[in-house]
């Protein structure tokens, strides 16, 4: 039986050229203007997602 991939995690996480997972960060899309011009040049940046995490994302992402 085909594993279905899931849909929410598929729009949130890519894979590297190295096979690790990248995501973009969080707090970064509302209430702009009380954050730092700092702060929000760094929520802009996408980062590894941490390795205890990644066998989880990659349950959700099967074919990934």
């Amino acid at each position: 039986m085909k594993l279905k991939t899931n849909r929410g995690a598929a729009k949130r996480f890519k894979k590297t050229g190295t096979g690790k997972v990248k995501r973009s960060k969080a707090y970064g899309s509302h209430l702009m203007s009380s954050k730092t011009t700092k702060r929000k040049r760094r929520l802009r940046k996408n980062v590894v997602v941490d390795k205890r995490d990644t066998r989880n994302v990659k349950r959700l992402l099967p074919y990934m």
